[in-house]
């Protein structure tokens, strides 16, 4: 009898469901975002806030989808959110009513790196009440 229910297989589905998600918000992002109703839908400054939370969300999803550790995740943390909403400011640039602002992508970066402490918190609470075989 074959053993599926191994360590090896659940990171391997975890980061394929991180993956997943980073290209389900980036989607999500670019269709709802050219929504007429997506003009002015959160005012300022609270949309610098939702930025940080989708972002540290898309920067947390990628970081686990490389499957990297340490800096080396947070690298992919950052990259990931950075690379997202960059698509995002220069797809608004080309929307009517929508914006392209630095202080978005400013917002979006601190988001991956909030994302990439999270995400170390988890490996290291996760870590010291996980026994390896």
């Amino acid at each position: 009898m074959v053993n599926t229910a191994t360590p090896e297989n659940f990171q391997r589905a975890l980061r394929i469901l991180a993956a997943l998600s980073v290209a389900l918000a980036a989607g999500a992002l670019y269709i709802l975002g050219a929504q007429p109703v997506a003009v002015g839908l959160i005012p300022s400054p609270w949309d610098k806030l939702a930025h940080l939370l989708v972002f540290g969300m898309v920067g947390a999803a990628a970081g686990v989808a490389s499957g990297k550790r340490g800096w080396r995740m947070a690298l992919y943390c950052v990259a990931g959110a950075t690379m997202v909403g960059t698509m995002d400011e220069l797809h608004q640039a080309f929307l009517p009513g929508r914006a392209a602002s630095w202080s978005d992508l400013a917002a979006d970066l601190i988001g991956g790196l909030l994302g990439a402490g999270a995400v170390h918190a988890v490996h290291r609470f996760a870590g010291n009440r996980v026994k390896h075989r």
